[in-house]
C-alpha cells in the first residue's frame, strides 16, 4: 500500500508540472484580462466619487505580487493539489481494483479517473462553473463556496448509490443492465440535486463573453489534465511495478 501511494503521489507531481504548463500559457492571460476590466471599472468608480466630491475608498495593498501568483505561487498550489489527488487517487485505486472493478491496471485506473472526473469536478461544474477575477461579489464567496461543496457532495453520494445500485442488480439483470440502471439512477438524483439548490450568476452586463468562456474552458481543461494523467500514469507505475515482480 506504501508504495502504491508513493506511485499515487508521483503520478499526481507529474499530471500537476503538466497542468501548471497549460494553467500558465492558457489559463494566466485570462486571469489577466479579467484583472484589467475589474480595475477599469474600479478606476471609473474613483473617479465618478471624486466628480461627485466623495472620497474614494483606498486600495488594499497587494500582499502578493501578480507576478509572483502567476509563476511560484501557481506552482505551488497546483504541485501540492496534483500530489494529494494522486495519493487519494492511489487510495481509491487500492479499494476498487478486484473489489468494483476487475480490469488490468490501465483499465482500472483510467475508468476511476474517468469516474472521479465526472463525479467530484464534471457535475459540479455545470451547476457553479468556476469565475475569473470581477466575477462575483466578495460578500458572496463563502456562500458560493459552500454552494460548490454540497453540490460535490450530493454528486459523491449520488455515485456511491450508484455503485451500490448497479452491484445488487447486478446477478439478476446482468453486469451491463445493472451498470445502465446506476448510471440513470446517478443521473436522476444529480438532476435533482441541480434543481434543488440556487443558481448564482453574478456575472456583470458588460463583461466580456468571450473573456468567461475562455476562462471556464481553461478551468475545466486543467482539471482533466490532471485526472487524465493521474490516471494514465498510475496505471503505468502499477503495470510496470507488476511485469517487473513476474520478471
Amino acid at each position: 500500500m506504501g508504495q502504491l501511494l508513493l506511485r499515487g503521489m508521483f503520478a499526481g507531481l507529474f499530471a500537476a508540472l503538466l497542468a501548471f504548463g497549460f494553467a500558465r500559457v492558457i489559463g494566466e492571460p485570462q486571469v489577466d484580462r479579467a484583472i484589467a476590466f475589474e480595475e477599469s471599472h474600479t478606476a471609473a468608480e474613483h473617479q465618478a466619487h471624486a466628480a461627485n466630491g466623495a472620497a474614494a475608498e483606498a486600495e488594499e495593498p497587494e500582499l502578493v505580487s501578480r507576478e509572483v501568483q502567476a509563476g511560484f505561487g501557481l506552482l505551488t498550489g497546483i504541485a501540492l493539489f496534483g500530489t494529494a489527488l494522486g495519493g487519494l487517487f492511489a487510495l481509491a485505486f487500492a479499494f476498487a481494483s478486484g473489489r468494483l472493478l476487475k480490469f488490468p491496471p490501465r483499465t482500472t485506473a483510467i475508468v476511476i479517473a474517468a469516474i472521479g472526473f465526472l463525479a467530484l469536478y464534471a457535475v459540479p461544474y455545470l451547476k457553479y462553473p468556476a469565475n475569473p477575477p470581477a466575477v462575483g461579489a466578495e460578500e458572496t464567496i463563502g456562500y458560493r463556496t459552500q454552494l460548490y461543496f454540497t453540490m460535490m457532495v450530493f454528486s459523491a453520494a449520488a455515485l456511491a448509490v450508484a455503485i451500490t445500485l448497479g452491484r445488487a442488480l447486478a446477478t439478476s439483470l446482468g453486469s451491463w443492465n445493472a451498470t445502465v440502471v446506476g448510471a440513470l439512477a446517478y443521473i436522476v438524483l444529480v438532476t435533482i440535486a441541480g434543481y434543488a439548490l440556487p443558481t448564482i450568476n453574478e456575472v456583470p452586463n458588460d463583461f466580456p463573453a468571450d473573456l468567461l468562456w475562455k476562462f471556464r474552458i481553461a478551468s475545466f481543461a486543467i482539471q482533466g489534465i490532471l485526472w487524465a494523467t493521474i490516471g494514465l500514469a498510475l496505471g503505468a507505475l502499477v503495470e510496470r511495478s507488476k511485469t517487473r515482480v513476474a520478471y
